[in-house]
């Protein structure tokens, strides 16, 4: 049995149930990565050492009956924006190379209590600002299913580890669909919940206004797993909204029989490669063979939305980095550098127009899932672009254009495999839901997975050896 390519909640119930140990999960994981992460570069600090440690305190609390619950003993790796206590943090970036910070984030404190371990920091797009991950300072990383092209971003790192088998989950971080797009690309899982839902204290900035922390994973299961761990008000986070935290486990297999479901269908969502429409209407296929009613619905104001999410997160980054994109410019790399000249640059009468735009999305949005209980939508317009593409700039006008307006209306929505190209890259399905509605966003994801038999027959593991 390959241990590292076990879904979290299958290796959860084997070392519920002792039939493996986290010593041995863990040490699988780590041959992996020094089997395979010279072809990818998904990890920028291994932690070999301490998850070793790590997993062998995990095993003696199970062995003597302490066991924690479904991340006890599970080996993970964290994108490269979580702070971690004694171990540096680089945002992917020259000028955090050497930071070390004293403290853990409170994702990662969540994450430490339920017992998981951690197996290092993975690669990232610089500073999160992009979505190819072809990273100057720390190298390219790689997707797994070719490995000319690239994973996406800004969670390349993260998306490339799970889908070739190096780690059992994730956490990313999401702004303009850094959590999505590289899922989507990687053939993965990923949620970026409601913002306010998951603490992004200890988590070094893009946008202040749009950041989103999320989990990724193998499965809609493993994803809600996650998410039951980390959500839930953290008073330290200006962000965080104090609301009940359901049981995303409950329901999750209850099905979508009666509900109203909108596909995006209007020209904006349409601009996409037959392939990935193709999927994406054999998807809403699936979702109508399980007794959903779907219905084909022109979305609201997705050009302005895009755009307003693009000036908002360039803004915000040229905020945040002021002094070092003043004193420093030349220790960004240069599609980082051009786009935060470009935030720079924008006006605040330019800024304050694309915050009256999210609000006023925001309502037209909560008008609109007043009616529909979920949105489909393409993730990406396109399969995983070669490494040696358009530039990173270029690249992210494109990549961004699906999931950057539900970063701007803080909704929470999931990628997952919804097919295959005919060259056999990944293709994934978004489904968006109300705000606070992820518990309804991964039951509608759980239904089709299983279904669509992503999960079993039909799921496909990249070559790597």
């Amino acid at each position: 049995m390959d241990l590292e390519k076990l879904d979290l909640s299958e290796a959860a119930e084997m070392i519920k149930r002792k039939e493996i140990s986290p010593v041995e999960i863990t040490a699988a994981c780590l041959e992996r990565i020094e089997k395979v992460d010279g072809k990818l570069n998904s990890f920028i600090t291994l932690t070999a050492e301490s998850a070793q440690a790590d997993a062998r305190q995990a095993e003696r609390e199970i062995l003597d009956g302490g066991y924690r619950g479904p991340l006890h003993g599970i080996p993970l790796a964290l994108k490269d924006l979580y702070e971690t206590q004694g171990i540096r943090t680089t945002a992917g970036s020259r000028f955090f190379t050497e930071f070390v910070p004293e403290k853990d984030g409170v994702v990662v404190q969540r994450l430490k209590a339920a017992g998981s371990v951690m197996l290092g920091k993975l690669n990232m797009h610089e500073i999160a600002l992009g979505i190819t991950n072809d990273n100057p300072h720390f190298g390219p990383c790689r997707n797994p299913w070719d490995l000319e092209r690239s994973p996406g971003g800004s969670s390349g790192g993260s998306a490339a580890a799970l889908a070739g088998g190096l780690c059992l989950a994730s956490m990313g971080t999401d702004t303009g669909g850094s959590i999505r797009i590289p899922s989507a690309l990687c053939g993965v899982v990923g949620l970026k919940p409601t913002f306010g839902r998951v603490s992004l204290q200890g988590v070094i900035p893009l946008s202040w206004n749009l950041d989103h922390a999320g989990p990724m994973a193998r499965s809609v299961r493993d994803v809600a797993i996650l998410l039951q761990e980390v959500a839930g008000y953290d008073p330290g986070d200006p962000c965080s909204i104090d609301l009940p935290v359901g049981d995303y486990l409950e329901a999750l297999e209850d099905g979508v029989k009666g509900w109203r479901i909108a596909l995006a269908s209007d020209e904006f969502f349409e601009q996409a490669e037959p392939e990935v429409l193709d999927a994406v209407q054999a998807a809403a296929g699936v979702f109508s063979d399980l007794g959903a009613q779907i219905e084909a619905v022109d979305i609201p104001d997705g050009y302005q939305a895009a755009f307003a999410n693009g000036l908002m997160t360039t803004s915000d980054a040229a905020a945040f980095h002021q002094k070092r994109l003043q004193t420093r410019p030349q220790d960004f790399g240069a599609d980082i550098l051009q786009r935060l000249q470009m935030g720079a640059a924008y006006t605040s009468t330019e800024y304050i127009l694309a915050r009256r735009t999210q609000t006023r999305l925001r309502r037209l949005f909560e008008i609109f899932f007043g009616e529909f209980d979920l949105l489909l939508t393409p993730t990406t317009p396109i399969a995983a672009p070669p490494i040696a593409g358009p530039d990173a700039v270029e690249q992210a006008k494109v990549l961004t254009r699906f999931t950057a307006p539900f970063n701007l209306v803080g909704l929470p929505a999931l990628s997952l495999p919804c097919g295959y190209t005919k060259t056999g890259l990944p293709v994934g399905l978004q489904i968006v839901g109300p705000c606070w509605g992820e518990g309804r966003v991964l039951r509608a994801g759980f239904a089709y997975e299983q279904a669509a038999g992503w999960v079993g027959k039909h799921r496909r593991e990249p070559d790597l050896n």
